[in-house]
């Protein structure tokens, strides 16, 4: 039956301008039921935030499909993303790109997804527990970097982590979000606003 939801779902995706063919492939192939509760396996199909715990949430397809499209990803990518979650993005990141390091600040979460992960036998993936808004220096520079949480202001430590050329998607905003996409060009930034989107805040600090 999953596999039916998931060609369903890569339709419906279509029909919202997704255009990847690597990213739908990615979608059909990671089943996103794993990623969710089993009393919400049903509505994880519909374009809807599916609370995964902790008071996080798994966004909506179409915002996951959107956001990493954005990116630009090649096979030879780094990528760093900034709130691993449910482990879902993580994972068809890792179906993308050669090296995705993910940072996520619940350490409830942190180890529900390396257990999803290692299930799925994704093993181009590293994680850690630690305060989203530092990034991860010691692994910079990145091709690409995904904030998968609203930022109130423009978190510069993650801007100087990307490479030259290199891609950063994030929501910024408290009330009313946008999703921006900052492409580094040299020692400037260019800032596209893509879309109005609905997150949950990027919070500093870790938590146990």
């Amino acid at each position: 039956m999953s596999k039916i939801e998931q060609r369903r779902l890569v339709q419906r995706l279509q029909a919202q301008g997704i255009k990847d063919q690597a990213i739908l492939q990615a979608i059909y192939e990671i089943p996103r039921a794993f990623f969710v509760e089993e009393a919400f396996t049903r509505r994880c199909y519909e374009n809807m935030a599916i609370p995964i715990g902790e008071g996080q949430t798994l966004s909506q397809p179409y915002i996951v499909a959107r956001m990493t499209e954005l990116l630009g990803l090649q096979a030879e990518h780094h990528v760093l993303e900034i709130g691993t979650g449910s482990g879902y993005q993580t994972a068809l990141l890792a179906k993308l790109c050669h090296k995705v390091y993910s940072v996520e600040r619940i350490k409830k979460l942190q180890w529900q997804a390396i257990h999803r992960l290692k299930k799925l036998e994704l093993h181009n993936v590293q994680l850690r527990h630690a305060d989203g808004w530092e990034g991860w220096k010691a692994k910079a520079p990145f091709d690409a970097i995904m904030v998968t949480a609203a930022a109130e202001n423009m978190p510069i430590e993650l801007l100087q982590q990307l490479r030259d050329g290199g891609r950063m998607v994030i929501p910024i905003g408290v009330g009313n979000q946008i999703l921006q996409l900052i492409t580094r060009i040299g020692d400037r930034y260019r800032v596209e606003n893509i879309e109005d989107v609905k997150f949950v805040p990027l919070v500093a600090g870790e938590l146990q």
